[in-house]
């Protein structure tokens, strides 16, 4: 039996959740491209709903209902909407897809 992936949605909206690698294999989050980006900080606006799968790294991300951290193994959905600071405090690496 696989064990089912954890989730925690956070008073911001987004969704973090560690996927087992069968739900991983189900999105086909392989095949979604590579962002990386260095440590740095930037205010962000979600036009559409983001799902990235984190690979490496570490960051803070700051909304007006408070922060969520993100780091390797977490599959998370950020809401259409949402506007967020990103303070990036490892070089980030992550397969991403818009829906």
């Amino acid at each position: 039996m696989t064990p089912m992936s954890s989730i925690q949605i956070s008073p911001t909206g987004i969704r973090i959740e560690k996927p087992d690698e069968k739900k991983l294999a189900d999105l086909g989050v392989k095949d979604w491209p590579i962002w990386t980006k260095e440590p740095s900080g930037f205010d962000w606006y979600y036009e559409e709903v983001e799902i990235c799968y984190i690979l490496e790294g570490e960051a803070t991300i700051e909304t007006k209902n408070g922060n969520v951290q993100i780091g390797p193994g977490d599959l998370v959905t950020f809401p259409n909407g949402l506007d967020c600071v990103w303070k990036i405090n490892k070089t980030i690496r992550k397969h991403y897809t818009f829906e």
